[in-house]
């Protein structure tokens, strides 16, 4: 992979517009009664059916966080099992290395960005929490919601899945952000915008400089060369 410079520029570019729509307007301007909407939308639900209280209930519990490892984990597996010995070992080191940039760009993006922002569950008066509706653990409250790591992790799980193993995995990868990502919004632990602005506009400008240069590709071979079970060192 040569250095794509002027679609980097392009996708930063894209990013910090996005993150700036949000950011400089007072009140966070357009955003902000869409946020409010979704949130009010989904909020209402959970006293007005059981069974989708449950589902979001359920949805928002640590061991539905596990699920969305085992999809990832699923996705890159079908690459895996028909792959010969040196495959599956870079199959391997691709998902070692996505996890190296989740959390480099994790950090850099709790670092820099200039948000802190507590979640809507927390924001509003006179609102429902699951927490007080169901005798269950699950997550509906977030101190410092913005940006979305779970939703940041998922975006960056989607782009590798695009750079290295093509659009149909891309596309499923996708399915797997939409499913894992969005209960956070429905239950109130995160606002929309976390996922849409923060998350989103971080992976724009962060993970371009991995995936459209051959920064990923040596961090790679780094694996590669200095992991248990390479024989060619």
């Amino acid at each position: 992979m040569k250095t794509r410079l002027p679609l980097i520029l392009l996708l930063n570019a894209a990013g910090l517009a996005l993150f700036l729509s949000w950011y400089l307007p007072v009140n966070h301007g357009f955003w902000f009664p869409l946020d409010s909407a979704i949130f009010h939308f989904f909020n209402q639900g959970l006293v007005e059916n059981r069974a989708y209280l449950w589902l979001v209930a359920l949805t928002n519990n640590r061991a539905f966080d596990a699920c969305s490892l085992v999809a990832m984990g699923c996705l890159m597996l079908s690459f895996w099992l028909p792959a010969d010995r040196d495959g599956r070992r870079r199959v391997l080191m691709i998902g070692l290395t996505m996890l190296l940039i989740a959390v480099v760009l994790n950090q850099l993006a709790q670092l820099l960005m200039p948000v802190q922002r507590t979640s809507p569950s927390l924001f509003f008066k006179n609102i429902y929490r699951v927490s007080d509706l169901l005798n269950f653990p699950t997550k509906d409250a977030s101190k410092d919601s913005f940006p979305g790591d779970h939703g940041m992790m998922l975006l960056i799980f989607a782009a590798i899945m695009l750079r290295y193993f093509g659009k149909r995995s891309f596309a499923i990868a996708l399915v797997i952000v939409v499913v894992f990502a969005f209960p956070r919004v429905m239950i109130g632990a995160h606002w929309f915008t976390d996922i849409a602005v923060g998350s989103l506009s971080a992976v724009l400008i962060g993970l371009p400089w991995f995936l459209l240069t051959p920064l990923s590709d040596k961090i790679i071979l780094l694996f590669d060369r200095y992991l248990p079970g390479n024989n060619k060192i």
